[in-house]
């Protein structure tokens, strides 16, 4: 039987918020009872207090994880230039931690996250939510019987909006590579370019992108990384662009597969080695698999933050890794770095990479 968790939310109105429902997802957690807030801003903090019908509220994080004692903490806020130091309080108060995704911006950064919970005990999740789709393990069953043939490559793309290039890159490429990663492993290289105004960038274009998520670069991103197998993966993000491209398809030599993102994401099989040149139709891939109708209700990023959250709690019962770890968030970070890394070597780099700092900074 599980027992009972006390939980504490951290927000940051105007400044990250509670990310994607970060605050609300306990309400469906009969497990846990939401104690306390946490938020700089007093009209957020309020209003948070009252969706989620708490009475203890406070303008410092830091003292609430004094005063509280949680079990777990909800650190909410989508801004990256918060999550280290977060992160590291609440290991200090011995809380295990849900957490918006990116992890951070840097590996530096989150080197010293994971230091802080893996002394402390603590196990900690980030909300790479299509990793815990059901219909991504039929994904994976499904390339793993053969339906696909052999893997020949895969290939992700950003949203490609407004901040496609390097703000698609960190914002929404954290979602394609830790998919990627799911799939095909490790990545052990990366050759990347990145590009301004159609010429590869310089010193002169790094700048701080929105939303404390660091340094950046580019308005293109082309990047290609290699695995222990002999497929590769590419990512490309190019601004304005537009469209609905936004996830990560796998070609086979027997066909391709199409993930979205999210919960319950667009799934379907094309059955045809020639990649659409031949008759086939897409097939859909529910979380039940190929072709068969979907039982669950799409419950869209709630119900992804409640298998997320629910997943927590059982590594903490059962002293394991939550399937979205520290660890899973600082790989993927590592090959969004790698592009920037690679493009100002002028050539692959190696990973895990070895200069922890932002590969931009000091340029």
């Amino acid at each position: 039987m599980s027992r009972h968790y006390r939980v504490a939310v951290i927000g940051r109105t105007g400044r990250g918020d509670y990310g994607h429902g970060l605050d609300v997802v306990w309400r469906d957690i009969p497990e846990t009872e939401v104690v306390a807030v946490a938020d700089d801003t007093a009209a957020g903090r309020a209003a948070c207090a009252e969706r989620l019908r708490v009475t203890r509220t406070y303008a410092d994080y830091r003292q609430m994880l004094d005063q509280e004692r949680p079990d777990i903490v909800s650190v909410g806020p989508r801004w990256l230039d918060c999550h280290r130091d977060m992160i590291v309080a609440c290991a200090e108060h011995g809380c295990h931690v849900l957490l918006e995704k990116p992890l951070c911006r840097t590996l530096a950064e989150a080197d010293e996250m994971i230091a802080a919970c893996e002394g402390a005990g603590v196990k900690a999740a980030i909300c790479h939510q299509t990793r815990y789709s059901p219909r991504l393990q039929r994904v994976k069953e499904l390339i793993g019987s053969g339906e696909l043939g052999d893997v020949l490559e895969l290939r992700g793309r950003g949203k490609e909006d407004t901040r496609g290039g390097g703000e698609d890159l960190m914002v929404l490429g954290t979602h394609v590579m830790d998919l990627i990663r799911c799939l095909a492993g490790d990545a052990q290289w990366c050759f990347a370019r990145v590009m301004e105004g159609g010429r590869p960038v310089t010193a002169e274009h790094v700048r701080d992108g929105a939303e404390g998520i660091g340094r950046l670069a580019g308005d293109r991103i082309e990047a290609v990384y290699g695995f222990a197998g002999p497929a590769p993966a590419h990512f490309s993000s190019v601004r304005g662009a537009g469209g609905n491209r936004f996830g990560l398809r796998i070609h086979g030599s027997r066909g391709v597969i199409d993930i979205a993102t999210g919960s319950l994401p667009l799934c379907r099989l094309l059955p045809d080695p020639g990649w659409g040149r031949g008759a086939a139709e897409w097939i859909p891939i529910s979380s039940t698999g190929l072709g068969q109708p979907e039982p669950l209700s799409d419950g869209g990023l709630h119900q992804g933050n409640v298998w997320i959250a629910q997943d927590l709690i059982a590594s903490i019962e059962e002293d394991r890794p939550p399937r979205g770890s520290l660890n899973e968030g600082r790989a993927a970070l590592e090959m969004i770095l790698a592009v920037y890394a690679s493009h100002r070597a002028g050539g692959p780099v190696s990973l895990p990479l070895a200069r922890r700092e932002h590969p931009l900074a000091g340029w």
